[in-house]
């Protein structure tokens, strides 16, 4: 499923992102923010059981979630959506994977990999602000499922529909959310009209 979330606050905030005027400060702000906004819809079908509490009135019967939340952000820039989500789960666990892409062929390799033990029992979220060959988030999704990783959502800012195609085909079992679906990819890879290189605009680098 892939599934664009067209809120006006996310479309407000994401623009102020793709601006070149934006500076590292309020290009991650925006970032955190957008993707808080993202997690209330993306948690929108997360299991809840039934569990017996008391209040300072009586004893009652709430919900509370059903399955632990672990977020997985695909280094570097990944790193950028965590806070956001952790603001609204805080119970949330992290993992991590480092690929970097190959710049003649495009395709990611490994140096990176950490996660928590209960990966197959939860709700596991990838997060990387862009979609952009897909190549990258493919791999990291099939690290996490050779780990036994069973419930996956894939969550960007920005996406291209060769992401989007190579996402579906490799891996048609996992949820995809975005901000936005942007036009294409350059003949450099990157997203048009996009908004640069998320990590270097997010930690200040080139």
């Amino acid at each position: 499923m892939l599934k664009v979330l067209n809120h006006p606050l996310i479309t407000h905030k994401l623009t102020q992102m793709r601006k070149v005027s934006t500076g590292t400060k309020d290009f991650r702000e925006n970032l955190d923010e957008i993707a808080g906004l993202m997690a209330y819809e993306i948690t929108r079908d997360l299991p809840v059981h039934t569990v017996d509490i008391v209040t300072p009135v009586s004893p009652t019967k709430a919900q509370e979630l059903a399955k632990d939340i672990v977020l997985v952000p695909i280094l570097r820039a990944g790193l950028g959506m965590v806070n956001g989500i952790r603001d609204l789960i805080p119970t949330a666990k992290v993992g991590h994977i480092g690929l970097y892409r190959d710049e003649k062929t495009l395709e990611p390799h490994e140096y990176f990999a950490k996660f928590p033990s209960n990966m197959p029992d939860s709700i596991v979220m990838v997060l990387d602000p862009m979609l952009a060959t897909g190549g990258s988030a493919s791999a990291a999704v099939t690290m996490l499922k050779k780990r036994n990783a069973k419930t996956i959502k894939l969550v960007c800012l920005v996406g291209a529909p060769e992401g989007v195609k190579r996402m579906q085909e490799d891996h048609p079992d996992v949820d995809i959310y975005l901000a936005a679906l942007d036009e294409k990819l350059n003949e450099h890879g990157y997203i048009v009209p996009g908004l640069g290189d998320a990590g270097d605009r997010i930690f200040g680098t080139k």
